[in-house]
């Protein structure tokens, strides 16, 4: 390797520990990410099914848009709207 490749790689390790000793949003604590094997045992005691769907990108860009102007998660928001949705056809 490189002597200049070795700079970029001790960079990004230096990134990348700085990143994950931060104190989080706004001076929070950080919160600790759920192991995805605990997540999926989690999901489906909360009634949670894994539905994946196509959608165009800038009716993507919009939903994300949404989702940080009220401050909720994709999930939340897709689930609402369709709620919103389909409560309306019936």
């Amino acid at each position: 390797m490189k002597k200049t490749g070795m700079a970029k790689s001790d960079a990004k390790k230096l990134m990348g520990k700085m990143a994950g000793s931060g104190a989080g949003i706004f001076g929070a604590a950080p919160v600790p990410p759920v192991d995805r094997r605990e997540q999926r045992k989690l999901d489906p005691a909360q009634g949670l099914v894994p539905f994946s769907v196509k959608l165009n990108a800038t009716l993507v860009q919009q939903l994300q848009a949404a989702a940080v102007q009220q401050e909720v998660s994709m999930n939340d928001l897709v689930a609402t709207l369709l709620q919103k949705s389909l409560a309306a056809d019936a």
